[in-house]
């Protein structure tokens, strides 16, 4: 005669010396869940940009990209209309050594507007009459020094804008804005970490080998002038 409850038992929820079969079951399972928890923890974990530096000069409305201390571009990019500065509520651009805290807008299409860091949807064209939102790119910039100590909670970015029309004139509200076509190329080479320099002199200050006023001439496929 079987034992009441034995392991035989049709209904029995133990196997294999005592380990709950629906343990065994959920092995395979759970294994996957770690593997996934450890890809995203080595992702948030990703060492930070050094080989790419960003120097933007308010005097020249221009923007340099560096690659380990060469010089890749220059853009055109706007500025804030109301000076400089970094106190709360001055619409102003910041000064200083900054970096590169968050980058939004993967694989968006050129003119996709944000609102709040979020994809309303909306798709406008260069130069649209009576419209000046934040689009395509956006590189959110983290202060490192007390004098830019408030550009993060202030929401400085270097951002797209369809207003392409006032690039090279400061005409921004605190933020660096740029062509679409010139955000999507900086956004895909400098990652989270960059440093990113912004004087009011000409870039020639920061930039080695740039002389004020002259234009970087393209050498090869990876260096242009916009």
């Amino acid at each position: 005669m079987r034992a009441k409850g034995g392991s035989s038992s049709p209904g029995s929820m133990v196997k294999n010396g005592g380990e709950p079969a629906n343990f065994l079951t959920l092995r395979p399972k759970l294994a996957i869940h770690l593997c996934l928890l450890l890809i995203f923890f080595l992702a948030s974990c990703a060492a930070p940009d050094t080989r790419h530096r960003v120097v933007i000069s308010t005097h020249e409305q221009r923007l340099a990209l560096l690659d380990r201390g060469n010089l890749m571009a220059i853009y055109p990019i706007s500025t804030s209309k109301f000076g400089l500065g970094d106190w709360p509520g001055s619409s102003r651009t910041p000064l200083g050594e900054l970096e590169v805290a968050d980058k939004i807008g993967d694989r968006a299409p050129p003119g996709t507007v944000f609102k709040d860091r979020r994809r309303t949807g909306e798709v406008v064209a260069i130069d649209s009459p009576g419209r000046d939102p934040i689009v395509t790119r956006i590189l959110w910039l983290r202060g490192r020094e007390s004098q830019n100590a408030n550009a993060y909670a202030r929401m400085i970015y270097i951002h797209g804008t369809p207003e392409e029309r006032n690039i090279g004139l400061p005409a921004s509200y605190g933020c660096v804005r740029m062509r679409s076509s010139d955000i999507i190329d900086l956004y895909e080479i400098v990652g989270r970490g960059a440093k990113v320099t912004i004087i009011d002199a000409p870039l020639a200050a920061v930039v080695p080998g740039l002389t004020s006023g002259t234009q970087l001439v393209a050498t090869d496929p990876g260096t242009a002038v916009r």
